[in-house]
């Protein structure tokens, strides 16, 4: 996988061995609930393992262990190639307006059919996991992140709707209709400000058709609560220990939200809009890219491309030739200040 000057023209390798079926399809994953995080997964000695970056493919490494698991392993992040080998229903789920928020099935040691997954949270972009439900499950992210709906997979007969308000740390249980039910899909209005979904699938009849049904859950009533009070401010990518001048500079910008607290039982509503405070770093080496090398998985050496040329590209854009030399680049998108000069 590569990566690209901000203009699209000039790429870097990002990560070797990146799962790809061959099919248009792969386990990339770009998490929209926290800027510059993306997820895949990657081929390491036969095994399917889960790597993360939180600077837009620049480092790459694995996922941390939840505290509340046995399992003293890295958490595996299933993707398109364990939906269509029907191991999971779902591929992992963030939304703009829920910041910090990803919901995704999940194991231990490495990704394969034998093992049972399980339904992980992380409420801060992908840093901390924390297992949340037991087997596979559909899921939806309502209120702009204050709610969460989620159904047990290939269920048959009584079908419950779980919920939670605390982002999956506490789930209360609904039972929605008397008459046994086959669940077929969650649904959700798009863009995550809706408090309700519905539920479809179907019913056995006496002549032995099928009759299709759709119920709404609306959250509305339930939900009531709006105060500023239940708000707080959540630096993104934010760290314990290291410099505390640095911390939470991604990409040269330090970006402060206004969200939710976990314990509120409060609704954000449909005129919600994210908030956000942004104040610039001061550059330093992790600002830049070597234009011709990458990183190893969970290390800072640079490693030469093979591909790389060994001296200066000459380039013919926009009818005037340009002169790139294999050196430092800034990371596309970044935006330090001062600081550090190559």
């Amino acid at each position: 996988m590569y990566t690209s000057d901000d203009r699209g023209i000039l790429f870097s390798k990002s990560l070797e061995r990146h799962l790809f079926d061959g099919q248009r399809k792969s386990d990339f994953t770009n998490i929209t609930s926290l800027r510059g995080v993306y997820l895949t997964n990657k081929l390491d000695e036969g095994r399917i393992r889960s790597v993360i970056s939180f600077n837009r493919g620049r480092t790459w490494r694995q996922l941390d262990k939840p505290d509340n698991v046995e399992c003293q392993c890295n958490l595996h992040i299933h993707g398109e190639h364990s939906r269509n080998n029907r191991i999971v229903p779902m591929l992992a789920l963030s939304e703009p307006t829920a910041i910090g928020l990803v919901i995704a099935h999940t194991v231990g040691d490495s990704l394969s059919s034998s093992q049972h997954p399980d339904v992980f949270v992380s409420s801060d972009g992908g840093y901390n996991w924390r297992g949340t439900l037991r087997g596979t499950h559909h899921y939806s992210i309502l209120d702009s992140g204050g709610l969460i709906v989620a159904v047990e997979a290939q269920h048959e007969g009584q079908v419950k709707t779980i919920f939670s308000t605390d982002e999956g740390q506490c789930w209360k249980s609904y039972n929605f209709t008397e008459q046994p039910f086959f669940f077929a899909g969650l649904a959700s209005e798009p863009g995550t400000k809706a408090m309700n979904v519905s539920v479809w699938g179907f019913r056995p009849e006496e002549d032995g058709q099928p009759m299709w049904v759709t119920i709404t859950i609306d959250f509305q009533s339930l939900i009531t609560r709006q105060n500023d009070q239940d708000y707080e401010k959540w630096l993104a990518h934010s760290t314990d220990g290291g410099d505390v001048e640095r911390n939470g500079c991604v990409l040269g910008v330090k970006e402060t939200y206004r969200r939710l607290k976990k314990q509120s039982v409060c609704r954000n509503g449909k005129g919600f809009v994210v908030s956000k405070k942004q104040s610039p770093c001061l550059c330093t080496r992790e600002d830049y890219l070597d234009y011709g090398y990458y990183r190893h998985v969970n290390t800072s050496e640079c490693v030469r491309q093979s591909s790389a040329p060994n001296k200066t590209l000459e380039l013919c854009l926009n009818g005037e030739e340009d002169e790139l030399f294999t050196a430092y680049r800034k990371v596309p998108s970044d935006r330090c200040e001062g600081g550090f000069s190559p």
